[in-house]
Order: structure tokens, then C-alpha cells, then sequence
């Protein structure tokens, strides 16, 4: 089945991989296989491929689309006679600047499926808005999803206010860690490594919180009385610029690249410090390296050359040496650049 839905979603032909979805409905296959082991693993492998090179952007695009609208229809065909009876409201949303809503959207139809009545907010949800929304539905708890580690301090945001106002708060998603560990550094009251571990979560109950002032964000994560994270955010669009002249000037590549590589290569940069103010947040050199060892796979497979990402490294290295946690991450990264073998790419 897989397979089969894999060649329908890269072929770009919607009707197809809706209609193999409903004869499999038809032939007995309960829907939340359908979603979980079917579209799941094949959304999973369109990531891969990008990875991989073998799917362009605009592919990629085009099958996560098909994908969504295949989830889609299937719920469009749930008889509303044949719900469950509610067991209760819940908010599914993605962190605030998080915009990859496809394991959320699996999430909320997974549930919706198990009987709880959802409120999908879908992608990038400002945090001011869903506690709005909060105060308006009053649900038994907020599931939070996130992708990317940057957003991890915007989660915590998320996740402290809606504690504030008497709702508990389930996370999931790449960015909260393979064990959730960073779901626990954050406050948040569960953590669930995938769809089917959050509705258990839920049909097990969660306390509802206190409404209480807003903890601070130094309560949860005491290193950051530093103020290196603050710090080192602020001077963002500096470190980059600086890094950029300085990168023209040691790679004679990099010099006589035109406006558009060097405004490409500003956005790497951008992204390399950005998850480096990821990893000073949480305290964790493996959320900057991980994303070295990425990246450099991803340069790997499309043959281009990778040695300007060590150079970055070493050059922030060189305008960050009065922070020491900061430094310590960029040395371990740039360790981990010099060692790594030359694998595969990550999915």
C-alpha cells in the first residue's frame, strides 16, 4: 500500500492516491492505519528523498500537498453519525514560526478519530492568538507541535502561558527531542513521541494546572542568568554580515560570488546561528552539531563543496570568544565537522 501511494504522490496524480485510500477503506483498512501506517511513512519518505536529492523543492511540495489533500478527503467521507461520542475539546497548533504542519494535521485527524472533538489551528500560530482561543473554547489540554529546534523558545512561551491560564500542555515533534527531553526542560506537563502516544496520553487524563502568574523562563532553565542566549539573539544580523565579509575575504570562492549566492549564503549563516542560539537556550551542544552534520550531508549529496559551513563556524568562533557556553558549541561543532565520515544524508 505504501508503495503504492508513494508512486501516486511523486506522479503528482492526486485522484490516484485518493482513490487508492478509499478502495483500502473499502477492502477493511481502518483509517487511522490509513493515516499512521500508510501516509505517514510515505510523507516521511518524501522528506528523505528531498534529503537525498532526488526530489526537487517544488516535488517535494507538490507530494506533501497531495498528501494533505488525501488526508483531507478521508475525513470529508467520516459519516458523522458513525463519531464516537466526544470524550472531550483539545487544541492541536504548531509552535509559534513552526510551519511544518503535517504531523500536527495527522494528529488532529488521529484524535478526531478516537472521539475528541479538535480544534486544528494548523501552522505558525502566534501565541497571543491561542491563548485567546483558550479563553474562548476552555479545552482539556493544548497539543503542541514542533519541527525545528529553533522554535524551541517560542514553545516555551506557548507552553508557559497556557499553564498560565489553567490548560495543561502536551508537546511532540522533532524539536522537543528523540526522548523529549527538551519537552521536560521546557515545563511542559507530557511529551508524546508520536500521534498514537498522545492519545493515550490523553485517554489516561491530564491535570489541569494552577492558573498561576507566568513562571520565568530563567525558573525552567537557569543558565540562562548568562544572558550569552540574549546576547547572542540581539546581535544576530551582525554576526551574519561580519561573517559574510569575513568568509569573502578567507574563501576566494565565496569573493566572487554574485548577488544572489551571497544573499543564499547570508541565509546559511542566518540558519547556522540560529540554531546555535537554539542550543544555548536548552543548554545542549547536540541541537548545534546535529544540525552541522545535516547540513553538511545535505551539501554532500549536491556536490557542493562544504568547507565555507567549518569556515563559518570558526569565524563565529572567532566574534563569540568572550562567551563561553557559545564557544564551547561552536568548537564542538566545528569538531564533529572535521571528523565526520562522508555518510549519507540524514533523514
Amino acid at each position: 500500500m505504501q508503495t503504492a501511494l508513494w508512486s501516486a504522490v511523486v506522479g503528482g496524480d492526486e485522484y490516484a492516491a485518493v482513490e487508492l485510500l478509499r478502495a483500502a477503506l473499502e477492502g477493511g483498512l481502518d483509517e487511522e492505519s490509513l493515516l499512521l501506517d500508510v501516509i505517514a511513512p510515505v510523507q516521511h519518505r518524501v522528506g528523505a528523498e528531498w534529503a537525498a536529492d532526488r526530489l526537487t523543492v517544488a516535488q517535494e511540495h507538490a507530494a506533501t500537498a497531495i498528501n494533505e489533500r488525501a488526508m483531507a478527503a478521508l475525513a470529508h467521507r467520516r459519516p458523522a453519525e458513525r463519531a464516537p461520542a466526544p470524550r472531550g475539546r483539545v487544541t492541536v497548533s504548531c509552535v509559534d514560526g513552526e510551519w511544518h504542519a503535517f504531523p500536527a494535521r495527522l494528529l488532529a485527524e488521529t484524535l478526531r478519530l478516537r472521539g475528541w472533538q479538535v480544534d486544528f489551528l494548523g501552522a505558525q500560530t502566534p501565541t497571543a492568538q491561542l491563548i485567546a482561543h483558550l479563553h474562548h473554547t476552555d479545552p482539556d489540554a493544548v497539543l503542541l507541535s514542533g519541527s525545528l529546534p529553533v522554535h524551541l523558545p517560542a514553545a516555551h512561551t506557548a507552553i508557559t502561558a497556557c499553564q498560565a491560564v489553567g490548560v495543561p500542555v502536551m508537546v511532540g515533534g522533532r524539536a522537543f527531542g528523540a526522548d523529549g527531553r527538551h519537552a521536560r526542560a521546557l515545563g511542559a506537563d507530557r511529551w508524546a513521541p508520536d500521534a498514537r502516544g498522545a492519545a493515550a496520553v490523553l485517554e489516561a487524563g491530564l491535570t489541569r494546572p494552577s492558573p498561576a502568574a507566568v513562571r520565568h523562563v530563567i525558573d525552567d532553565l537557569p543558565h540562562l542568568s548568562d544572558q550569552e542566549f540574549t546576547l547572542v539573539s540581539q546581535t544576530r544580523s551582525r554576526l551574519v554580515k561580519q561573517t559574510l565579509a569575513d568568509l569573502a575575504g578567507r574563501v576566494p570562492a565565496v569573493g566572487a560570488y554574485d548577488d544572489d549566492q551571497r544573499e543564499r549564503t547570508a541565509e546559511d549563516i542566518a540558519h547556522i546561528v540560529d540554531f546555535l542560539t537554539a542550543a544555548l537556550y536548552v543548554d545542549d551542544a547536540e541541537v548545534f552539531a546535529d544540525f552541522l552534520l545535516w547540513t553538511a550531508d545535505i551539501l554532500a549529496v549536491r556536490k557542493v563543496p562544504a568547507q565555507s559551513l567549518a569556515a563559518a563556524v570558526g569565524l563565529l568562533a572567532g566574534q563569540l570568544r568572550d562567551f563561553p557556553r557559545a564557544l564551547a558549541l561552536l568548537r564542538r561543532g566545528g569538531a564533529a565537522l572535521r571528523t565526520r565520515s562522508v555518510p549519507g544524508p540524514r533523514s
